[in-house]
C-alpha cells in the first residue's frame, strides 16, 4: 500500500502538492468513492484510481515516458480542464493516448516554455522548491528601467511580506518608452515576474519564459512543440541532486 499522492505522482499526474489540491477539490476517486481526506493509501495492483473520471494506470505497466516542450501562446491555459473553455497547452499537441500534464504553471497572459510529461518523478523534481530549478523570463515593461531598480530586484523585493529570491536579473535593452528585462527565478510564485516589476512602478506589457533549467526556446516558434532529447531529459533529472 502506498500514499495516493506518491502513486499518482509516479504515474505522471502532477506533483504531489498539486495532487493534494486535486483531492481537496474532489477530483480523485478510488474504487468509485471520492477521496475525502488524507492520508489515503492505495494498492497499485488492485485499486481503481481515477482523476476527473479517467482511470489512471498506477502499476507502471510499461507506459512509455514522454517529454514534450511547448512554446505556449498568449490565451492558452496550463490546466487539464478549463470551465471557460479556453484552449489548453495539451490542445497544441496531436491527440495522444498518454495522459500528459503541465510541469508547473504559466499565466494565461504569458507566453513561453511549458513542459508536458507523464513522468511524475521528474515533475516532482522540477516543481518542488527545494530543488531550486531556475526558470528564465524576459519581460517587456513600459518606460526606461533604471540601474537602481535592477539593483533593487537583485536585493529582493517584498511581496506580501516575503522577500523575493531572484537568481539573476539584467536589463537587455533600455529606451524612453520601453525596456526589456531578463529575470532568473527559482521560486515560481504566482505571477512573480509581473508582481516584482509592478512593485517598482513599471507596467508589464509582456512576459515570456525562455528557459526551464538548461532547456531553452531556441528554434521553437510560439505555438510550436518538440520532444526533449535524451540528453535534455538527463540534464533536467540531475537538477537539484
Amino acid at each position: 500500500m502506498d500514499r495516493i499522492q506518491k502513486v499518482l505522482a509516479h504515474a505522471g499526474v502532477s506533483s504531489r502538492r498539486a495532487i493534494e489540491a486535486m483531492i481537496l477539490e474532489g477530483r480523485v476517486e478510488v474504487n468509485g468513492q471520492i477521496v475525502a481526506k488524507l492520508p489515503c493509501f492505495v494498492d497499485t495492483e488492485t485499486d481503481d484510481v481515477r482523476v476527473d473520471g479517467r482511470k489512471i494506470r498506477v502499476a507502471g505497466g510499461g507506459e512509455s515516458k514522454r517529454y514534450i516542450l511547448v512554446n505556449k501562446p498568449r490565451g492558452v491555459v496550463c490546466t487539464q480542464r478549463d470551465p471557460e473553455g479556453r484552449p489548453r497547452a495539451i490542445d497544441l499537441l496531436p491527440p495522444t493516448r498518454e495522459r500528459l500534464y503541465c510541469v508547473g504553471r504559466l499565466d494565461v497572459e504569458d507566453t513561453g516554455l511549458v513542459l508536458l510529461t507523464n513522468d511524475g518523478e521528474l515533475t516532482q523534481r522540477l516543481t518542488h522548491p527545494r530543488h531550486e530549478v531556475i526558470k528564465t523570463y524576459v519581460a517587456e515593461v513600459a518606460g526606461s528601467i533604471a540601474q537602481e531598480q535592477i539593483d533593487m530586484i537583485k536585493a529582493g523585493v517584498r511581496i506580501e511580506g516575503m522577500r523575493t529570491n531572484v537568481a539573476g536579473v539584467k536589463c537587455l535593452s533600455r529606451g524612453p518608452t520601453q525596456s526589456l528585462v531578463e529575470l532568473r527565478l527559482a521560486e515560481g510564485r504566482n505571477r512573480e515576474v509581473r508582481r516584482i516589476l509592478a512593485k517598482l512602478g513599471h507596467k508589464v506589457r509582456r512576459v515570456r519564459r525562455t528557459a526551464i533549467g538548461p532547456v531553452t526556446d531556441k528554434g521553437l516558434k510560439i505555438g510550436g512543440y518538440r520532444t526533449l532529447t535524451k540528453d535534455e531529459v538527463a540534464l533536467l533529472r540531475r537538477i537539484g541532486r
